[in-house]
C-alpha cells in the first residue's frame, strides 16, 4: 500500500465518520432544544412517535402500536396530562414510560 492510498483511506474514513455524526444529530427532533416542549408518553399513533419506542424499535417512527406506553411525542409543555391516551392508567399522556392497559 502506498502512502497516497493510505492517506486516501484515512480521509474517506474520517469523512464517513463525520457524515454519520452529522446525520445522527440531524435525526434528533429540533424541538428538543426549545424549552417549551416536553416528552409525552403514550400519545403517539403507530409509527408516528418522535423517539424512544422501547425494545425492538430504534427511534422516530418505529412505535409498533397506537398509544404505546414507552413511545413519546413532543407536546407543548404542561399539556401532556391533558392529552388523551387510550392505554394510559389515567387516560392521558404520561411524563414517563408506562405499561399499557388494554385499550
Amino acid at each position: 500500500m502506498t502512502a497516497s492510498t493510505t492517506t486516501t483511506r484515512y480521509a474517506a474514513a474520517a469523512l464517513a465518520l463525520a457524515f454519520g455524526a452529522a446525520m445522527t444529530m440531524a435525526a434528533a427532533p429540533a424541538v428538543a432544544a426549545s424549552g417549551d416542549k416536553e416528552k409525552c408518553y403514550g400519545v403517539s399513533l403507530k409509527g408516528k412517535n418522535d423517539c424512544a419506542a422501547g425494545a425492538g424499535t430504534t427511534c422516530a417512527g418505529t412505535s409498533k402500536m397506537d398509544y404505546q406506553g414507552n413511545a413519546w411525542n413532543y407536546v407543548a409543555k404542561g399539556s401532556c396530562d391533558k392529552t388523551m391516551s387510550k392505554t394510559s392508567p389515567t387516560g392521558n399522556g404520561q411524563l414517563e414510560a408506562f405499561k399499557e392497559k388494554k385499550a
